[in-house]
């Protein structure tokens, strides 16, 4: 692997260019399917979705509180509703829809947060979704998936179509390649393991994934060291049976992910763990309790250490504590 994830993605597809073609692809054989936008078709890579099913999508325009109550109008009448917003104001300007409208009232919305995490880059604090996981994690009846590359992105989608369960979609703007292309099944609720390991297991989600693994081929090449990683697309429900196989079988944790360290993937496998005796060395590793620092992604991802140089400089301390 090479030492940039720049380097890699050339010709890799951003998952939001993914679920833009699937969901084509599964409204040309269902036209109960029907996209709600809030001033984001372009964003949310729809364009092409609104050329050729010009009567499956709405245009609620910036009301992300109006995009969610059509959606859950929509779904309460039998359609498959998938609302798509930028994340920072998807989940915090129409949280109370969400918990009420969709999640309280068993509306099957499809939420799906584009542009997630730190996408935006310097259009800064305002544009960042680092809450999502967090608020959306405290609201029953809600499943959270951030996929980590264009397989899981594909399968998230279509199952999203397939159940009646109200659902958030977490996609970001970076160009993602494969984790193993060998990979046929996706399963809500069920870790992926894309590398196997016995020395410490990194725990990561979405975009932060692909580092994940770069830092461990760095621990395999500079240290000997043998690294599960992870792709815990399913926060909610989170995988508590893989996460227990990690804890008796490798020597310390790390989680990774592109959001609060409060509230989020970390704290999740934490209170599991904790809860459950877990004694070995773990870390969370996340964007600290701050106001992010101006830049691109790449650059405030790396000012973290959410970076491959960064997960594996983590690993090797959190090891050299036992």
């Amino acid at each position: 692997m090479g030492a940039t994830i720049e380097s890699e993605i050339a010709t890799a597809r951003p998952n939001q260019d993914v679920f833009s073609g699937v969901l084509q692809q599964l409204t040309a054989d269902d036209r109960q399917i029907v996209v709600v936008t809030s001033d984001s078709r372009g964003s949310g890579k729809l364009v092409p979705f609104g050329h050729k099913f010009p009567e499956q999508i709405v245009e609620i325009g910036i009301a992300e509180q109006n995009l969610v109550g059509v959606a859950a109008g929509l779904a309460s009448a039998g359609k498959k509703a998938y609302a798509v917003s930028p994340a920072c104001f998807l989940t915090a300007r129409a949280l109370e829809q969400i918990k009420n409208d969709v999640a309280y009232s068993d509306n099957p919305v499809r939420l799906v947060g584009i542009s997630a995490g730190v996408s935006y880059g310097p259009l800064g604090t305002t544009h960042h979704s680092l809450h999502d996981f967090a608020a959306l994690r405290a609201i029953n009846n809600m499943i959270i998936v951030a996929p980590a590359d264009n397989f899981e992105t594909e399968q998230a989608v279509k199952l999203s179509a397939a159940i009646n369960k109200p659902v958030y979609l977490r996609f970001g703007k970076k160009p993602m390649p494969l984790l193993n292309a060998d990979e046929t099944s996706f399963e809500f609720g069920k870790g992926r393991v894309v590398k196997k390991g016995n020395d410490i297991a990194i725990i990561a989600n979405g975009e932060t994934v692909y580092p994940a693994l770069l830092a461990a081929e760095k621990l395999r090449e500079e240290y000997g060291l043998q690294a599960t990683v992870v792709s815990m697309h399913t926060i909610k429900p989170l995988d508590v049976e893989l996460l227990k196989t990690l804890s008796e079988n490798t020597k310390a944790i790390i989680t990774v992910e592109e959001h609060s360290v409060n509230g989020g993937l970390g704290e999740a496998c934490a209170s599991y763990l904790l809860q459950h005796g877990y004694k070995k060395p773990f870390k969370i590793m996340g964007i600290p309790d701050e106001y992010t620092v101006t830049g691109s992604q790449v650059e405030i991802l790396n000012h973290y250490n959410i970076s491959q140089h960064g997960i594996a400089d983590v690993a090797v301390q959190l090891l050299a504590t036992i």
